[in-house]
C-alpha cells in the first residue's frame, strides 16, 4: 500500500454535478447530490449496495440519464446532450468494469487496440490492420501494466487481475480525460485488488487523469483514494480528504436507521 496520497493541487474543474437526483420509476437512486472533481484527482465513492454509487457513475457519462440537476463533465451537459453530444463525451470519459469486458477470443494486444477505434473512421478486424503507431501505443500501454510479454496471448486465458489490468490498458488507448471505474477489484483477490488500485493511483498521478471509482473495500479507499465520498440511501453522507481520515469515521457511512429503534444501528460491508 503507498504512503497515504497527499492533496491535488490546482482548480482545474473535471467533474461539476449539482443536485443530481435520478429516479427508476418510484425508487430514488441518487437523491440531491453535488459533487466537484478536479484534474488528477482519484475519488473513491463509497457505500452498501444500494447506496446509488453505481448510478452516480452512470450519470456522468450519461449511461442514465438524469432526472434533474446539472451534470457537467469536461466541459459537456451531460444532463442535456443529445446522442451525439454523449458520443463526443464518451472519447473522453473512460469506464472500466467489474467484469472487465474483453473479448475473449482476441489477443490481448487486440484488445487494448480496440480503445483507439474512436480515433478511426472504419471498424478493423484483426491487430495488423490497425496502423503500426496505434499498435506501438497499444503495446506501450501492455507495458504500463505489466503484460507487454502477454500481448498475443488469448484475452480469455488470463486470470481475473491480469483481465482486469488488459481492460484498463484499453481505456488508457481511448486517452480519456476522465476515467470511471465501477467495482474494479470486487472479483478479486486481495493481492490482485492491490495491484489494480496502485496501477490506478500511478496513472492518475502520472497521466494526470481524473478517477472516479466505486469499492466497497474500505482500506483500499483509505490506502489509494485522494479523497472519499460516502453515499447512504442515495444521499451524501462523506466528503473528505484521506489525509487525517480515520477507518470509523468512514464506517460511519454505512450506518442504517432502524425503523424499530430511534438510534442508528452499524451493518457490516456487504460485497455484491
Amino acid at each position: 500500500m503507498p504512503a497515504q496520497p497527499q492533496p491535488v493541487a490546482g482548480d482545474d474543474l473535471v467533474v461539476h454535478v449539482n443536485g443530481l437526483t435520478k429516479r427508476f420509476g418510484n425508487t430514488l437512486a441518487v437523491d440531491d447530490v453535488s459533487l466537484d472533481v478536479h484534474r488528477s484527482e482519484l475519488v473513491v465513492l463509497l457505500g452498501l449496495s444500494g447506496s446509488g454509487k453505481s448510478t452516480l457513475l452512470r450519470c456522468l457519462n450519461g449511461l442514465h440519464a438524469s432526472t434533474s440537476g446539472v451534470v457537467d463533465v469536461v466541459g459537456h451537459r451531460v444532463d442535456r446532450a443529445s446522442r451525439s453530444e454523449l458520443r463526443a463525451l464518451r472519447r473522453e470519459v473512460g469506464f472500466v468494469f467489474q467484469h472487465f469486458n474483453l473479448v475473449g477470443r482476441i489477443s490481448c494486444l487486440e484488445n487494448v487496440l480496440l480503445g483507439g477505434l474512436g480515433r478511426l473512421k472504419c471498424a478493423r478486424y484483426g491487430a495488423l490492420t490497425y496502423p503500426k503507431r496505434m499498435r506501438a501505443e497499444a503495446l506501450e500501454h501492455l507495458d504500463r501494466v505489466g503484460l507487454a510479454d502477454l500481448a498475443h496471448r488469448r484475452a480469455d486465458t488470463l486470470s481475473g487481475g491480469q483481465q482486469q489490468r488488459v481492460a484498463i490498458a484499453r481505456t488508457l488507448m481511448q486517452r480519456p480525460t476522465v476515467l470511471l471505474a465501477d467495482e474494479p477489484v470486487a472479483s478479486l483477490d486481495p493481492e490482485n485488488a492491490g495491484v489494480v488500485m496502485d496501477l490506478l493511483f500511478q496513472v492518475c498521478v502520472e497521466e494526470k487523469l481524473t478517477i472516479l471509482c466505486t469499492l466497497h473495500q474500505v482500506d483500499l479507499a483509505l490506502g489509494w483514494a485522494h479523497r472519499i465520498v460516502g453515499l447512504r440511501s442515495g444521499q451524501k453522507v462523506l466528503d473528505r480528504s484521506t489525509i487525517g481520515l480515520t477507518r470509523d469515521e468512514v464506517m460511519e457511512v454505512y450506518q442504517r436507521v432502524d425503523p424499530d429503534l430511534t438510534t442508528p444501528s452499524t451493518t457490516a460491508v456487504r460485497r455484491r
